[in-house]
């Protein structure tokens, strides 16, 4: 056909120079031409119809294709063969060119198949991670190295094609190189090396909640790459921590919390040493109304009364026998309450106790754990308990204790300045 155009054209009296230009150029602009024209058909018809048949398919997951732009990356290589294919025809008056158009198709079908390479593991990824072993087992560490992997020997093949020698080459003097790739692709082996092993001790996954205080991390995890882990704190602010950090550093994660059905309440009331004593008639009779512990003060003066005549023990006395307290009564009430709480989970630890005495008075520590456990139903439980534990203090005769306030000293020195007036 170029021959056929060249004589033609010598035919009309053009000269020898100008006319191998022109029939070129002619040559040239068809291929260009019929380039742009499969370009079309490929990006404005075939990618539209295969799109809407994707997404009026019944299933969901081939729309991850869709999504990532799959199908739209390899539009871009209809136009790339169509000049590979015919660039040695159009060209064929200057065989030097030809190789340089060819090298230059190659380079770019090489870019463009690696950005359908990185779509396509991007699409299988989403789709993976629809399931729920996705949590457990993630991938997107891996994909990445691949990428990675992918995308050097990508980038060995298109030097080697510019340069116009052998990939066999770059790969013999790679050796040399070796400290410094380790050196600027640190931060990858590292995480790769944290991605195996956080997958194979299933230390964290999507959706838990981690506290990292050295990184300011308290919030749920919502992504796990090679080489960070994005975590979403509670103040929706978005922390990245480096994946390997997992692994050389501690963290604390919630999540055999969440698998246990329970969330912990641990929290203690301190009160004055100086209101605990024995209880007396008038005080037993009282407790007597109050229902949680009315069987439980019934079975117990029940007892008392038995041991104290077995050994014949002068009742008149306080200091004699066996006798309830004020405390120890307390304590019985607040581990009968929990008992019977709805929102107490009844089959895990549950137990009320005292710490150790100090200055600031003698705590009481309840230890409990709530059915609920979602942050503000769980804050709320454990806001009414300490509540009504606080209320009912004065009915069993005991003080809280609490350090004197700025109110307390001023209520003191009014009450010495009373008792100077005559």
């Amino acid at each position: 056909m170029i021959q056929n155009l060249l004589s033609w054209l010598q035919s009309q009296g053009l000269s020898d120079p100008l006319a191998p230009i022109l029939t070129t150029a002619a040559a040239v602009l068809v291929v260009a031409i019929l380039a742009v024209i499969v370009n079309f058909i490929a990006r404005n018809i075939i990618l539209r119809v295969l799109s809407a048949l994707i997404q009026r398919s019944s299933v969901t997951w081939d729309d991850e294709f869709v999504s990532n732009k799959v199908l739209a990356r390899l539009s871009h290589l209809a136009p790339a063969f169509v000049i590979h294919l015919l660039a040695p025809t159009a060209l064929q008056l200057y065989p030097s060119l030809v190789s340089a158009v060819r090298t230059m198709v190659l380079v770019y079908l090489v870019i463009v198949g690696l950005s359908v390479f990185s779509g396509t593991m991007n699409a299988f990824l989403a789709i993976y991670e629809r399931f729920p072993i996705s949590r457990r087992v993630p991938l997107k560490i891996f994909v990445q190295v691949l990428k990675v992997v992918i995308f050097c020997l990508g980038g060995v093949f298109i030097l080697a094609s510019l340069i116009g020698k052998s990939p066999l080459v770059f790969f013999s003097g790679l050796g040399a190189f070796t400290a410094v790739l380790i050196l600027v692709f640190k931060d990858t082996i590292l995480g790769f090396v944290a991605g195996i092993q956080i997958m194979a001790n299933n230390l964290v996954q999507r959706g838990d909640w981690i506290e990292m205080p050295k990184y300011g991390v308290d919030g749920d995890v919502i992504d796990v790459s090679l080489t960070t882990v994005k975590v979403q704190n509670w103040d929706k602010t978005i922390a990245a921590v480096p994946t390997y950090s997992l692994i050389s550093d501690s963290f604390r994660n919630w999540r055999g919390m969440s698998e246990s059905g329970g969330r912990r309440i641990k929290r203690s009331i301190a009160l004055d040493m100086t209101s605990v004593k024995l209880c007396d008639e008038e005080m037993i009779d009282r407790f007597k109304g109050f229902a949680h512990i009315k069987g439980y003060i019934e079975e117990r003066v029940a007892e008392v009364d038995k041991w104290n005549k077995e050994h014949n023990v002068d009742m008149k006395v306080l200091v004699n026998g066996r006798r309830l307290t004020n405390l120890g009564t307390f304590r019985a009430y607040v581990l009968a309450y929990l008992r019977n709480h709805p929102q107490i989970h009844q089959d895990m630890t549950l137990l009320v106790r005292h710490l150790a005495p100090s200055a600031q008075g003698l705590p009481i520590e309840f230890y409990v754990f709530s059915k609920d456990q979602a942050w503000a139903n769980y804050e709320s439980i454990q806001a009414d308990i300490v509540d009504h534990l606080l209320a009912v203090i004065p009915l069993f005769d005991l003080r809280v204790f609490q350090t004197p306030s700025g109110s307390d000293l001023s209520h003191l020195a009014e009450g010495f300045a009373g008792a100077r007036q005559p």
